[in-house]
């Protein structure tokens, strides 16, 4: 008996739709191949002695040392920007919290005049070219002694967080109705208990989605430290520069520095997921 031509149609189908999925699967499995690469061959590089880094052609089977781990963790060199990073970055956070919320409430729930055009320039701010502002800034730091300062590189840093955070609440809290405010109201609570016990506890995923945001920005930035900071500030994306010299390259050490950086990063990223995931699909449906 022939097989029926609605069942050559389906396995037709079939085998077209198995093509396409294994199409996507191969083409995602070689783009991330291509992403992940450089950041395995620097984990490597971190792991070999110098010379296997510079063997070719290049070594993939090697004794793992920990000699530039060491060589950096107990090294002013690495450890000095590394304490700064953190200083500039968790500091700038705080700032932009301190200053974002209530002005992303403002922008949220008061009309008045200008609003959009405020909005509109904090926004401006993260478009900006940072060598654009950069000389202005530099000269501005220098006549108020804020060049080489912790608070100097806070202050600057808030051209990268601060417009995410605003923009980011602003649409979370544009989301929840107002009801919610009127209803604490009428039980006699003021707008900062109803901001503080409601709007705040149901904004928090998109809180956490935009500080994570802001802090990998603000701790890969380079062009503003790379101007502002001074040598007693100094970040950890340019203090990695202090392993290139005129003579050679410090491979190694420079390997392990970089992977190090990455640790914070990625541990505020665990610690926060599920703010980032909550965060990132709330308030795409409205109903």
């Amino acid at each position: 008996m022939n097989a029926s031509p609605s069942g050559s149609v389906v396995r037709s189908r079939r085998r077209k739709k198995l093509l396409r999925h294994g199409a996507v699967i191969a083409s995602l499995s070689m783009w991330s191949v291509f992403a992940l690469a450089p950041l395995v061959w620097i984990v490597m590089m971190s792991f070999k002695k110098a010379e296997d880094i510079v063997a070719y052609p290049p070594t993939f089977v090697f004794t793992p040392t920990l000699t530039n781990y060491v060589e950096v963790l107990s090294s002013a060199k690495f450890m000095a920007p590394f304490a700064n990073s953190l200083i500039v970055t968790v500091g700038s956070l705080l700032v932009t919290v301190v200053i974002g919320l209530p002005t992303a409430y403002a922008l949220a729930r008061f009309s008045f005049r200008g609003r959009e055009n405020i909005a509109f320039g904090i926004l401006s701010l993260r478009f900006a070219p940072e060598l654009l502002i950069i000389l202005p800034l530099y000269l501005l730091f220098q006549k108020t002694g804020l060049y080489d300062s912790h608070l100097g590189l806070i202050l600057a840093y808030q051209l990268v967080t601060l417009p995410m955070l605003v923009w980011m609440l602003r649409s979370f809290i544009e989301d929840l109705p107002g009801e919610l405010e009127e209803a604490v109201a009428m039980d006699g609570g003021t707008r900062w208990t109803a901001f503080r016990h409601v709007l705040l506890r149901l904004i928090a995923p998109g809180l956490g989605a935009s500080l994570m945001l802001s802090f990998v920005w603000a701790w890969n930035s380079y062009t503003l430290p790379l101007v502002l900071a001074g040598k007693n500030t100094q970040v950890i994306t340019t203090g990695i520069q202090q392993y290139i010299s005129a003579q050679s390259i410090d491979w190694g050490p420079m390997a392990a520095a970089t992977v190090v950086s990455l640790i914070p990063g990625i541990l505020f990223a665990v610690f926060s997921l599920r703010w980032i995931v909550g965060g990132l699909t709330a308030g795409t449906v409205k109903g």
